[in-house]
């Protein structure tokens, strides 16, 4: 192999940023690392070039160990975004600048440079200065640089991300034609999907520091495995039902799944297709079984020689839908397909039906934070969720130091075998417990973080403001977990495993309307009931804009099929209304804003949320103000 990593990671302060990376990349290939913005693609690619040096883990190229060597030792040549140019330099000077540095001989030099300038297309462009290049000029300057010494692998960090679409086009393909015709083993980073999918050989998918999958193009594409990936490349619609007899069905729509998916009578099934893979009729398509109903079209665009449509169709039963995202307070599905552009469109009703699909196989993951205490209450709790989420664990402990992770990942072994999570992952950190959980969420595909509260017996009978107290005090890691998590938190209290009755404090706007989302997948997932609190002051009613919201809530949440009813209660405040109903009410789990300085602080008091934790005996979900 010409490029391996072996558990790559980093760490910037308490975030982690690549999350044990393992790669192999062939000699001669045109390798692309893809994600987002933020996901750790250019740490993995300036760990490689000799940039930034591992926190653990191995490089190795071409079969040498370059972990720990500088970059002018390792024989990788770097193309920056910005094409890092030597402005007093000109064309030819700067191509030549590695080969001076390495006491090349002026003949030697020269016929490089101008065989160099040939292959990028430069030619009779050596007198010239940078700034009298455009940006696609300039650009194939730093690739001729970067290629002057002849490198055993070419790094490149979105080459092509400061040019307009038509130069980024032509220089796609020349970078194509010279890697092809030099061979040199090539890792590409990149946002843009279609950049990847024209250049790669093959494709890394990275999110929040860890490679999701790794394929060609075409299998990515057609066939990925796990829900990002499959709404990270393209568009695609994305509903979830549920499997039964080696089918999946979605209401009416009953589709096969194939043994390599297999999938537990019950379990949850996610279906994605591709808008080129939706056909349109005004009849209805004789002997086929995966007809999913008749719509009309709401949104098109013309893009060409095709025209994008999006339809609306009734919900069906059973069914709810990840991708497009419907709108807060509708019930229907919202589709995605293409038609040729010369073709008219009918604006009546349409049948809609499935030329191809792919069943994903992609569980929930709880990170499920343990201290190693005497109670396994807690990961009872996790097991419960577990199972009826379908969902993976990753048991996480923290440790004072580096001595004692030996210890404690022996307990957390023998807390795991008591508690019955077999197939839980096990991993131990040391350090402060909170940054390291705050560091553990970026492990993809983490969905909730468990975690436990103070023992109710320890604040039971305490005032309201020493609770408070108590709660910031002892409750330190749970308080920091809180303000800094970006998913949501699950705190749990005792070792309650039902959650079949859930209470959702909601407030008008935006926030709410998260709220309520998330927690009426989380009911639709485990069969639970809801009811949705919203607290008016002593004496008053809600305002217009709060019913239009509790209405719209009600709908989404039939639209996932969950029993709902709203209560509408009024006390001095809402968050005494909140705790009223928390004590009182029969609910095994509150769902909540987060609290803090950067949340919308939903109830005007900042400690509401860890009041409400303090002070009741059930389990609190709380959502962060970003959560999607």
């Amino acid at each position: 192999m010409s490029i391996v990593l072996d558990r790559l990671t980093k760490r910037f302060g308490s975030q982690l940023v690549v999350d044990q990376v393992s790669l192999e990349i062939a000699e001669g290939e045109l390798f692309v690392l893809l994600g987002a913005s933020g996901s750790g693609k250019t740490s993995i690619l300036r760990m490689i070039a000799g940039l930034s040096i591992p926190d653990a883990g191995r490089i190795l190229l071409h079969g040498r160990d370059v972990t720990n060597l500088p970059p002018q030792h390792r024989g990788a040549g770097f193309v920056f975004q910005n094409y890092s140019l030597f402005r007093h330099m000109t064309v030819a000077e700067n191509i030549e600048f590695g080969l001076t540095v390495r006491k090349v001989s002026v003949p030697e030099r020269s016929e490089k440079r101008d065989k160099l300038l040939e292959l990028v297309g430069l030619t009779g462009f050596g007198r010239r200065y940078p700034q009298e290049l455009s940006g696609g000029q300039q650009q194939r300057v730093a690739l001729a640089r970067a290629l002057a010494y002849e490198p055993s692998v070419l790094l490149l960090d979105e080459p092509f991300g400061a040019l307009d679409v038509k130069i980024r086009t032509q220089l796609r393909r020349s970078l194509k034609e010279i890697q092809q015709e030099l061979r040199v083993t090539t890792v590409l980073v990149t946002h843009d999907q279609e950049e990847a999918f024209e250049l790669a050989d093959r494709i890394a998918v990275i999110e929040r520091g860890r490679v999701l999958e790794v394929g060609s193009a075409e299998d990515l594409y057609s066939k990925p495995s796990t829900l990002f990936v499959s709404t990270f490349l393209g568009a695609g619609t994305v509903l979830v039902g549920r499997a039964q007899g080696g089918r999946a069905h979605f209401g009416t729509l009953s589709l096969p799944i194939p043994p390599e998916v297999p999938h537990d009578d019950g379990a949850r099934v996610e279906l994605l297709f591709r808008p080129e893979q939706v056909a349109l009729s005004k009849s209805r398509p004789a002997d086929s079984d995966a007809v999913v109903g008749q719509g009309k079209i709401v949104e098109h665009s013309f893009t060409g020689m095709l025209r994008r449509v999006r339809l609306r169709l009734p919900r069906l039963v059973g069914t709810r839908q990840l991708a497009p995202p419907v709108p807060f307070g509708e019930e229907g599905l919202l589709l995605d397909a293409i038609l040729p552009a010369g073709v008219p469109f009918n604006d009546g009703e349409l049948w809609v039906s499935l030329k191809g699909w792919h069943i994903l196989q992609q569980p929930l993951s709880l990170l499920v934070c343990d201290a190693g205490g005497e109670s396994i209450g807690p990961l009872s709790v996790a097991r419960s969720l577990a199972s009826g989420l379908n969902a993976s664990v990753t048991l996480l402990g923290v440790a004072g130091d580096d001595d004692s992770t030996e210890s404690l990942l022996a307990t957390l072994t023998e807390r795991q075998k008591l508690a019955g999570l077999v197939d839980a992952q096990v991993r131990v950190r040391s350090g402060n417990a909170a940054d390291r959980i705050l560091a553990e969420q970026n492990s993809v595909p983490h969905d909730f973080i468990l975690l436990a509260a103070q023992p109710q017996n320890e604040s039971s009978h305490r005032s309201r403001r020493e609770r408070h107290g108590l709660a910031r005090r002892a409750g330190g890691t749970l308080s920091s977990v809180l303000e800094g998590a970006r998913l949501p938190v699950l705190v749990t209290k005792g070792d309650r495993a039902d959650f079949s009755r859930i209470l959702i404090c909601t407030a008008a706007g935006e926030p709410g309307k998260r709220d309520v989302a998330l927690g009426g997948r989380l009911a639709r997932r485990l069969g639970a009931s809801v009811t949705l609190l919203y607290v008016t002051r002593a004496g008053s009613e809600p305002n217009q804009l709060a019913r239009a919201h509790l209405d719209m809530a009600l709908a989404t949440l039939r639209g996932l099929d969950v029993p709902a009813e709203v209560l509408i209660w009024q006390a001095a405040s809402p968050s005494a209304g909140i705790l009223e109903q928390a004590r009182s009410g029969n609910h095994d789990l509150i769902v909540l804003g987060s609290h803090g300085h950067r949340s919308r602080l939903l109830f005007g008091a900042s400690d509401i949320t860890m009041g409400v934790i303090s002070a009741i005996d059930r389990h609190v979900l709380v959502v962060p103000p970003d959560v999607t």
